[in-house]
């Protein structure tokens, strides 16, 4: 019998989170795994190395290898020297935010609401985590807000305009990459908790966009009418967004026995199904795989809400 494939997802998050499946994808049986560290940055690097040369495919959860403005990368520190000298093929989702999830943004959530994204108003909780993003829902003619001053930093200031996001990326990422990745994305425990702020910007956006842990860390006791774009979501998180009165909740990932995983683990399952190394992989082939693999976005409403007015701008 033919040997699994295995691919896991190590995480700088909560263990509360962690999730086994098997799943037969092209005729071939795949293991997946994600294994939280809870922010045990030590922890987090001795994992790596016990998977290295035993699976098939590495992913990277709560840390990215890079940030990115552009076609501009800024390396993590910490992720660089986490990911230093493993053999086994390493990704942090990236190819998937590229490729895949741009193309169920402008495909499957147009589709789900039931109009164009032209003139929505977005708040797109950070860009530098997914530029692929920010540009498609720029050229879809959407209205907006780039939240990576307030999700990032805890400063309550949006921002307007692809080039101002590119211009502070290259003033303050060189020197914010090098900096404990805890200091600028929830790890561990940080994940659990939720700290409502912006409410100025999230009650501004019909449809919130990006990272679930970025949008959960600081997401209102109401989102009567909102809209969700994003992945990572476990039935307790839809549970969350159930309560305040989400509208719609689409995720790029696929629903695997009542969760949808991180990209970095999609990312992970195309390069163990292709045997290639993630820098062989072009956008295109990330498409290609998983449609082959037979992946489809998830699509809830978690509770019948009418949509409320919004206010005339964000604070």
């Amino acid at each position: 019998m033919e040997r699994p494939k295995r691919v896991v997802s190590i995480s700088l998050g909560s263990s509360r989170r962690d999730k086994r499946v098997e799943v037969t994808l092209l005729g071939q049986r795949v293991i997946i795994e994600r294994i939280g560290t809870d922010g045990d940055y030590a922890l987090f690097c001795r994992r790596l190395r016990e998977m290295d040369g035993v699976v098939d495919a590495i992913g990277l959860g709560g840390i990215n290898l890079a940030l990115a403005a552009g076609r501009r990368r800024y390396p993590i520190r910490d992720a660089v020297r986490a990911t230093a000298g493993l053999r086994t093929p390493v990704v942090d989702g990236s190819g998937i935010k590229w490729s895949w999830e741009r193309h169920i943004l402008l495909s499957a959530l147009p589709e789900a609401l039931g109009r164009p994204l032209a003139g929505r108003r977005v708040l797109l909780v950070s860009s530098v985590d997914r530029f692929g993003l920010a540009e498609a829902l720029v050229t879809a003619g959407a209205d907006v807000l780039f939240g990576d001053l307030m999700f990032g930093l805890g400063l309550p200031i949006g921002l307007r305009g692809l080039w101002t996001v590119q211009a502070l990326a290259a003033l303050l990422l060189p020197v914010l990459t090098r900096l404990p990745f805890a200091w600028l994305y929830p790890t561990g425990e940080h994940q659990e908790r939720i700290v409502p702020r912006f409410g100025g910007a999230y009650r501004w956006a019909e449809i919130v966009c990006g990272d679930f842990h970025l949008i959960r860390r600081h997401m209102p006791d109401d989102l009567d009418g909102k809209v969700i774009f994003t992945n990572t979501i476990t039935a307790d998180d839809m549970d969350a967004l159930r309560r305040r009165r989400a509208a719609l909740v689409v995720t790029s990932t696929p629903e695997m026995d009542g969760r949808s995983f991180a990209t970095n683990v999609l990312e992970a399952v195309v390069v163990a199904l292709s045997g290639r190394r993630p820098g062989e992989l072009l956008e295109v082939d990330y498409l290609d795989w998983m449609r082959r693999a037979g992946f489809q976005p998830r699509v809830e409403r978690p509770a019948a809400a009418a949509p409320v007015a919004a206010s005339s701008a964000p604070q």
